[in-house]
């Protein structure tokens, strides 16, 4: 208890420090500069602007409420990280849900980590930080190295390095900003996992990508489905050997008669075409009541 009065105390001797024009600190080199810089200090939320570079768009509002509510109970536990702009002035670099939720909550001041830092140094600090968050979706993550390429100019070995993720890891999440962006939009919102966007993006064509993308969410579709129904697709593609008779119906025009007779038998029919156009269905059935009750619709 002794310790935490004493480590509050220092956040507000700082505080005061930080706002005696005689002490402005604008540079690690200035006087007083290592007292403020990475400690902790209780900052005036209104001293506190909304970092540009934050690259997080998408902020629960049922997952801030229940921070807001954590916070009015214990108080913010780990402390915001904050640029200095100016005199009494920052902005932030990363916690802004944290801000938002304390904001909700009526404090006027946050613990917050104080740094110098560019607006190159900014950027890279709010996007690493924010990579490394649980809660971002695959395309905020995908959208954020993104950024450090094209703003940065890091390469994917660099991300590596100052990310802690693999090369492999970092480019899987680059590749699904090819993905249509209404599908992209279905993995912000939770409709499909990134598992069913890593197995999409293997087909260039962005109208079937949202016809076997529509398919997923319609039939509920798992990842391993959905890695067949792509390979079926491209083997669709496949140029057919000579003499052989070419089916008489493509890949997505089985897929749609499939569905057809799924809705008629209320069953999940398998139909399977050959090479030669020959083919056939598979109609299961879970009980003998169930297998007379098709018979019936068979037979009209």
């Amino acid at each position: 208890m002794t310790k935490a009065i004493k480590k509050q105390a220092l956040g507000r001797g700082l505080s005061a420090l930080l706002k005696d024009p005689e002490n402005d600190i604008k540079s690690v080199e200035d006087k007083n500069a290592d007292k403020v810089v990475g400690n902790i200090i209780e900052l005036e939320i209104s001293a506190i602007e909304i970092n540009p570079f934050q690259p997080r768009s998408n902020f629960n509002e049922e997952s801030l409420r229940e921070l807001a509510t954590s916070i009015k109970e214990l108080g913010v536990i780990q402390p915001i990280t904050v640029r200095k702009l100016d005199f009494n002035k920052y902005q932030l670099i990363s916690g802004e849900r944290r801000l938002r939720a304390s904001t909700l909550v009526g404090l006027t001041h946050v613990p917050a980590y104080i740094r110098i830092a560019n607006d190159n140094e900014s950027l890279v600090m709010a996007l690493v930080e924010n990579i490394q968050r649980h809660d971002l979706d695959p395309i905020e993550i995908a959208l954020s190295y993104q950024r450090l390429i094209d703003e940065i100019q890091l390469t994917q070995e660099q991300m590596s390095e100052r990310v802690g993720k693999k090369r492999s890891t970092i480019s899987n999440y680059l590749r699904l900003l090819k993905l249509d962006p209404i599908i992209q939009t279905g993995i912000r919102d939770g409709f499909i996992s990134m598992g069913h966007g890593r197995a999409i993006i293997n087909i260039e064509d962005l109208d079937v990508q949202t016809d076997i993308y529509q398919k997923i969410v319609s039939q509920n579709l798992s990842v391993r489905e959905t890695e067949t129904l792509v390979k079926n697709y491209h083997e669709s593609l496949k140029p057919k050997a000579e003499g052989k008779a070419k089916p008489d119906s493509s890949f997505l025009v089985r897929e749609t008669q499939k569905n057809t007779f799924n809705d008629y038998f209320g069953a999940k029919v398998d139909i399977k075409v050959a090479g030669n156009g020959k083919g056939k269905i598979t109609i299961p059935f879970n009980s003998e009541a169930d297998f007379n009750r098709i018979i019936k619709l068979i037979n009209g």
